[in-house]
């Protein structure tokens, strides 16, 4: 009898057992849903960057039975830089990560986490430089997504028929620009005009301008020492030269142009010459555009100063994670997904986004999609670095002031030597005592 129940209490334990490790089996089949990790990840809308963004978060899913939603910001990163100020500020935990332009890390690092542990080994990969630049003190904000240095936009198959050649410097550009513009209007294209830009007042004006101003020798808004540099006669020279552009060789409209507008225009075969960056050049090959196959590019044109120079503003985008992020650890491996080889090649071969990794430069797949990217690493060696360093926190007022005086020239409300005076006492009162 107690033989019989103890093989009874016996069963009972092993079917206790199987049901047991029958339902751990099945809550971990299902661990995608019982015990997986919404990450929240913020980004602007610009070309098919949503889109692309998109397709690899399914496929990070795929891999992690993780979830990922994209929280969409306006084009502008003045719009973008403002919303992430007022979500960070009050420690809003709702955004996990950031896509961050490579100079806001000196001024919101401290609502970021240290990635240098996380990434210890994934940062010796990327561009040096590019992680110094995300690196304040010994604190890595984020990491390297995608690099981007702008470039000059133009119609090989105009200038083969003008009989002419990419032009080396700026006033090139005009003379080139106002004869083929003139020719194909009065060949029936009334929409065609020579060059179109980023003219807006917002950050997209100060890189233009940057780089106009260092073209012709001009230097810098502030120095790599602090100091204020930006009103002398080459800065002078090169802002009152390029506001001679609009309404003659650039539409009057190219004062309220940021990327989008500025391709639109281009993209419908109405430009000869376009300043941007990286990301048009896919979208200009793409299937419905009107210039697909008719453009190539080159660096941007020097000044014609002595001591003139081709300069490219530095941009691109990086990967921070959020202090306030109650899923740190599915964060981390979302970034690292994004910023791995894999994403960065798709990123090279169908967005021409410029890889971080060196390596991809010398990848045949990568080189056959966008061939222009074999000069890119010189041009990247070169390209000039917005003073967000020096001016630290204080570098987005910076800029507001040095757009609003450029965009005033350009709008003819002023000339440049009265306007960079101007910004100068207003850049002393920012400055105050120290940056």
């Amino acid at each position: 009898m107690k033989k019989t129940q103890s093989l009874k209490k016996n069963s009972f334990k092993l079917f206790r057992f199987v049901v047991v490790l029958v339902g751990l089996i099945g809550l971990m089949g299902l661990s995608g849903s019982l015990f997986s990790a919404t990450v929240s990840i913020s980004t602007g809308s610009v070309g098919k960057d949503v889109e692309a963004l998109r397709t690899y978060l399914d496929m990070w899913e795929k891999d992690t039975g993780n979830t990922a939603r994209i929280v969409t910001l306006p084009a502008s990163t003045t719009d973008q830089f403002g919303q992430y100020k007022i979500w960070l500020g009050n420690k809003n935990s709702d955004i996990d990560v950031y896509l961050l332009d490579v100079i806001w890390a000196p001024q919101i690092n401290q609502h970021f986490i240290d990635l240098s542990r996380a990434f210890s080994k994934e940062a010796k990969e990327h561009f040096p430089a590019i992680i110094a630049s995300q690196t304040i003190g010994k604190k890595l904000v984020a990491i390297p997504f995608f690099t981007d240095a702008p470039m000059l936009y133009y119609r090989k198959d105009l200038l083969s028929k003008y009989n002419t050649k990419p032009p080396k410097n700026w006033e090139e550009l005009k003379s080139i620009a106002k004869i083929i513009q003139n020719g194909e209007r009065a060949a029936g294209n009334e929409k065609m005009w020579g060059f179109v830009f980023q003219g807006n007042a917002y950050e997209g004006l100060t890189c233009d301008a940057l780089e106009w101003i260092n073209s012709y020798g001009g230097g810098s808004i502030v120095d790599a020492r602090g100091q204020i540099t930006v009103n002398n006669p080459s800065a002078v020279k090169a802002i009152d030269f390029m506001a001679t552009f609009v309404g003659d060789i650039s539409p009057p409209g190219v004062l309220t142009y940021q990327e989008e507008e500025a391709r639109g225009v281009w993209q419908l075969g109405n430009a000869v010459f376009m300043r941007n960056w990286p990301y048009a050049y896919s979208l200009g090959n793409s299937s419905d555009s009107a210039v697909r196959k008719k453009f190539d590019v080159v660096t941007l044109p020097r000044g014609t100063t002595p001591n003139s120079k081709s300069a490219a503003t530095l941009g691109g985008w990086n990967l921070g994670i959020s202090e306030y992020s109650k899923n740190k650890e599915a964060a981390i491996s979302l970034v690292k997904f994004l910023a791995g080889k894999k994403i960065q090649k798709l990123n090279a071969v169908n967005l021409s986004k410029l890889p971080t990794l060196p390596a991809l430069y010398e990848d045949k797949e990568v080189l056959k999609a966008a061939p222009f990217f074999a000069t890119m690493k010189d041009v990247l060696a070169e390209a000039v670095g917005r003073p967000s360093g020096p001016t630290q926190k204080k570098y987005n007022e910076v800029s507001k002031e040095f757009w609003t005086a450029v965009h005033a020239v350009l709008a003819g409300d002023k000339n440049a030597k009265t306007s960079l005076a101007e910004l100068e006492r207003k850049l002393k009162r920012v400055r105050g005592r120290k940056w």
